[in-house]
C-alpha cells in the first residue's frame, strides 16, 4: 500500500503531517485527533450556515476596504464553491468537541483558506496570501460565529418543516371531512365513553398541528436577532462600527432570509442560548403532539381480529418474518421512535444551554447538533407519515358501529331522563348481562319507546346539546 503523501503544517502547539490532499488544514487534523467520538460529521446546515457567515465578512471586509479585493474574492469563490457542494466531504470534526465550535470554525476557515489561496494559484498549506485566522475569520470569533451559525441553520431549515407541518394538517383535515358521518365509541382512560365522530378526531389531531406549527414560529422569530460582530465577549473589540449592519445585509442577501434583524444587545446574544433553548422545546412539543397521534392511529388499527379494528392503514412492508399475512403500523412506530428521540434531543439542548458560564455557553455544539437533527428527522418523519400513511387510512364504519353500540357509556345520555344513579344501574346490567343499552332499555321500558330513538339518537350525543325526547326529566320533575 502506497503511503499517503503529507504535507508539514505548524500551529501553536508545533508541528502535524497533514494528508498533502487535504482542504483542511493542522488545527482540524488536531480537533480530529483530540474528539474521535461519534464518527459522525457535522450536519450539513452547520456547515452551510459557518460558510455563509465567512462569505458575508469577506464581503463586507472588501466593502470598508480593510481586506483587499483580491483575497476577498478569493474567499467569496472559494465559499460559493462549497455553497454549491463541493468539498463537503472535508468538514470533518466530529460534533462532540471543545471549546464552542472553535474547532469547526477552524475548519471552515482553513478548507476556505487553502482553496483560497489554489484559487490563487499558490499550494494547499501555504497560507498565503490568504490567512485563515487573520483574514477567513478577521473580525471574528467562534464565539459571535457559532450562536449566529445555529441562528442561520435553524432558519435555513425552518420552511422544510413548516411545509412538512401543513402537508400533514391538510392530510389529516381531509380525513376529518371523510370520516365526518362515521360515528364511533368515544374513550377516556381506555374505557368507554360518549360517542364522537371519527372524523372529529381527525378534525381535532389537524388542530393540535396548527397550534404546534405556531409555537414553533412564535420561537423561531427571536432566532432572527443575529449577535454577529460581538467578537469575542459581546462588546465587539476589533470590529468596525457599521460590520454588524453590513453583515446583517450581506447575509440576507446570500441566504435570502429576509426577517434577519441586528442585535441590539450581542452580549446578551453571546452569553444565551436561550432562544435555541426555546425553539427546541417548540419541537419537543411538536413531537409530544405528533407522537400521541400516531399511538391514536395505532391504537385504533389494532386487530384485525383481536382489537378495534375502527381504521385500517395502508399496508406499507409486511409485519412479520414468521407470521404470515401480518401487517403492522409501520410507519406510525417510526414517528412515535423519531418523536422520542427529538424529546431526547430537547433534554440535552436544555441542560447544555443552562451550562453556560459569564460572558459564554462553550456547549454550542451538542446544542447546534441536536437542535439540527430534531429538525431534520421531524421533517423526514412529518412528510412520511403523511403520504405514506394518513392519506391512505380507510375507515371500517362497520366497526365503528359496532363498538359504538355496544359502548356502556351510552346510558349517560339517559341522565337527563332518569338521573345519574338509574343510569349507572343500566350501565352495570349492561355490562354484566352482556346486552346492549338500546336492547336493555327497551326491554325494561325505562323510557317511553317513542322516545327511545331520540334519546339513543348516535350522531345527536356528537354535538353539543342535552340528549332527550319529549318525556319529562328528572330536572323537571
Amino acid at each position: 500500500m502506497n503511503p499517503v503523501a503529507t504535507r508539514i503544517e505548524k500551529d501553536p502547539l508545533g508541528e502535524l503531517s497533514v494528508p498533502a490532499s487535504a482542504l483542511y488544514g493542522v488545527q482540524t487534523l488536531r480537533a480530529v485527533q483530540n474528539f474521535p467520538i461519534s464518527g459522525l460529521r457535522p450536519l450539513e446546515p452547520f456547515v452551510v450556515a459557518q460558510v455563509w457567515i465567512k462569505k458575508a465578512a469577506a464581503m463586507t471586509h472588501r466593502d470598508t476596504g480593510r481586506l483587499d479585493a483580491r483575497r476577498a474574492d478569493a474567499i467569496v469563490a472559494a465559499a460559493d464553491e462549497v455553497l454549491a457542494g463541493e468539498h463537503r466531504d472535508q468538514f470533518i470534526v466530529d460534533p462532540y468537541q471543545a471549546g464552542a465550535g472553535t474547532s469547526h470554525n477552524m475548519n471552515v476557515n482553513e478548507v476556505l483558506a487553502n482553496r483560497a489561496n489554489e484559487l490563487l494559484g499558490q499550494a494547499r498549506g501555504t497560507y498565503s496570501p490568504v490567512h485563515p485566522n487573520d483574514h477567513v475569520n478577521m473580525a471574528q470569533s467562534t464565539n459571535d460565529t457559532i450562536p449566529t451559525n445555529i441562528r442561520l441553520a435553524v432558519l435555513r431549515q425552518l420552511p422544510a418543516l413548516l411545509a412538512s407541518i401543513d402537508g400533514l394538517h391538510l392530510a389529516l383535515a381531509q380525513k376529518g371531512v371523510e370520516f365526518d358521518d362515521i360515528v364511533k365509541a368515544g374513550r377516556t382512560h381506555l374505557q368507554d365513553a360518549m360517542p364522537i365522530r371519527l372524523g372529529q378526531e381527525f378534525t381535532a389531531y389537524a388542530g393540535t398541528l396548527v397550534r404546534a406549527r405556531k409555537r414553533v414560529l412564535e420561537a423561531a422569530d427571536y432566532l432572527n436577532d443575529l449577535g454577529i460582530g460581538g467578537s469575542a465577549v459581546g462588546t465587539g473589540v476589533t470590529v468596525e462600527p457599521d460590520y454588524p449592519a453590513r453583515m446583517n445585509a450581506h447575509l440576507r442577501s446570500i441566504t435570502g432570509i429576509t426577517t434577519l434583524r441586528i442585535g441590539r444587545d450581542r452580549i446578551q446574544l453571546m452569553q444565551s442560548m436561550g432562544d435555541a433553548a426555546a425553539f427546541s422545546a417548540s419541537l419537543r412539543g411538536l413531537a409530544l403532539d405528533l407522537s400521541k397521534i400516531a399511538s391514536d392511529l395505532r391504537l385504533m388499527a389494532s386487530g384485525p381480529r383481536t382489537g378495534l379494528d375502527e381504521i385500517a392503514l395502508p399496508a406499507v412492508q409486511p409485519g412479520s418474518s414468521m407470521m404470515p399475512g401480518k401487517i403492522n403500523p409501520s410507519i406510525p412506530e417510526m414517528v412515535n421512535q423519531v418523536c422520542f428521540q427529538v424529546i431526547g434531543c430537547d433534554t440535552t439542548v436544555a441542560i447544555a444551554a443552562e451550562h453556560g458560564q459569564l460572558e459564554l455557553n462553550v456547549m454550542m455544539p451538542v446544542i447546534a447538533q441536536n437542535v439540527l437533527l430534531s429538525m431534520q428527522i421531524l421533517t423526514n418523519a412529518i412528510d412520511v407519515f403523511a403520504t405514506r400513511c394518513v392519506v391512505g387510512i380507510a375507515a371500517n364504519a362497520a366497526m365503528c358501529h359496532y363498538w359504538v353500540e355496544r359502548s356502556a357509556a351510552l346510558a349517560t345520555a339517559l341522565m337527563p331522563q332518569i338521573g345519574y344513579a338509574a343510569a349507572a344501574e343500566i350501565a352495570k346490567r349492561s355490562v354484566r348481562e352482556g346486552t346492549l343499552i338500546r336492547e336493555l332499555v327497551s326491554r325494561e321500558g325505562v323510557v317511553p319507546l317513542g322516545e327511545l330513538d331520540a334519546i339513543l339518537d348516535l350522531r345527536k350525543m356528537t354535538e353539543i346539546g342535552v340528549p332527550s325526547g319529549t318525556h319529562g326529566s328528572v330536572a323537571g320533575g
